[in-house]
């Protein structure tokens, strides 16, 4: 009977270790799949150039254990009010001088992670071939949104064909012209519109994204703004967060990606100097 007893005994433990074991070896298991889990980040952009940058960044992403989900808008609101709702981890498709008008407007606390590119506005021409033929009164649409109009504003301030009040500069709007020999009817349009209403106006100076959207090139326009411009050296393309998650992780793996070699060369070779990245 003692020897039953211990035989029985002795099988009781061998099966309390080997389920130990099992145990051990599941938990084990299950770590190690958390660790090589695939964690996927959520962007917003605007369909042209910033969801086809980050479709690109995506590959460099994909070798760090990221999953690239991009969301296109085709508007310059969207993008931000997912954001702040929390639909998005962040956005890329607009300069920091927008987003905090953004922010002001709308009682919103998002912030840049990094500025990424820059897109050099252009005058293209709809019914006027040229600037020198401009008649009195020629009408030249403009971004209705307050930053992109005051870039507007300066680029045609570069060109002798306006005079801003001293101190307007990025805040300017068709209030702050205190001098327009030629009468020009600026008409502020949706930015998004631009290109489509580009035949219904003498020029029209458009967003370097909906340029490239609406199959225009840099070398169309019929100027564009200088590279050391204030315009050049301010309105930088960012990736946008909500405040205080600038340098997670994941939001960091995402700018460097949009840093990376692979990406700046892509934006070299596909946008032909529409699309210039930023150190």
């Amino acid at each position: 009977m003692k020897r039953i007893t211990a035989i029985l005994l002795t099988l009781v433990l061998s099966l309390g270790l080997l389920a130990g074991c099992g145990s051990n070896n599941a938990a084990e298991s299950t770590d190690a799949a958390a660790e090589g889990e695939t964690k996927t980040i959520k962007v917003g952009a605007s369909p042209s150039p910033h969801a086809e940058i980050l479709n690109k960044a995506a590959e460099v992403l994909k070798e760090e254990g990221y999953e690239l989900e991009v969301v296109e808008y085709s508007d310059y609101v969207q993008p931000n009010v997912a954001l702040a709702n929390g639909d998005l981890d962040a956005n890329y498709f607009q300069h920091l001088p927008y987003l905090e008008q953004y922010n002001e407007e709308n009682g919103t606390d998002l912030v840049s992670a990094g500025a990424i590119h820059y897109e050099p506005f252009g005058i293209y021409a709809g019914q006027t071939a040229s600037l020198d033929e401009l008649a009195d009164g020629a009408k030249v649409a403009v971004p209705n949104d307050a930053t992109n109009e005051a870039r507007a504003l300066l680029l045609l301030q570069d060109q002798g064909l306006i005079t801003l009040k001293e101190g307007a500069d990025l805040t300017a709007t068709k209030t702050d012209i205190v001098d327009n020999p030629k009468n020009l009817d600026i008409v502020e349009i949706e930015a998004a519109q631009l290109p489509r209403s580009i035949n219904d106006v003498d020029v029209a100076i458009i967003n370097g994204n909906y340029a490239i959207e609406a199959g225009l090139k840099v070398a169309d326009a019929l100027v564009t703004e200088d590279a050391a411009s204030l315009a050049a050296t301010t309105y930088g393309n960012i990736v946008a967060v909500r405040s205080g998650e600038e340098n997670d992780e994941t939001i960091q793996a995402l700018v460097s990606a949009l840093k990376s070699d692979e990406v700046k060369q892509f934006m070299e070779e596909t946008y032909e100097g529409a699309v210039v990245a930023l150190d």
